[in-house]
């Protein structure tokens, strides 16, 4: 049944299209042409893979720098306190 439904599908989808000789070179240019597309589009992520992973590394280094800061105010503000408190 499924196989009849997909040759019906097909048959209506190419009835309009023109019938057209393809060479060996023809056929070998389109192949090159979507290994071409393909390896442009696979270039773009890796890419971005490596841009989100430096933009990964900097929030790390940022966060951490960060926490180091706040926990030296954190010391600082107890200090304070115990200053103020025996004054």
């Amino acid at each position: 049944m499924l196989s009849l439904l997909t040759g019906l599908l097909n048959c209506l989808y190419n009835k309009d299209m023109k019938k057209k000789n393809i060479t060996i070179d023809d056929l070998a240019r389109m192949v090159l042409k979507g290994f071409d597309e393909m390896q442009r589009e696979l270039m773009k992520t890796a890419k971005k893979k490596d841009v989100d992973e430096r933009f990964d590394r900097i929030e790390k280094l940022i966060l951490a720098d960060y926490k180091r800061r706040i926990g030296k105010l954190e010391e600082e503000v107890k200090e304070l306190r115990s200053l103020l408190a025996v004054g």
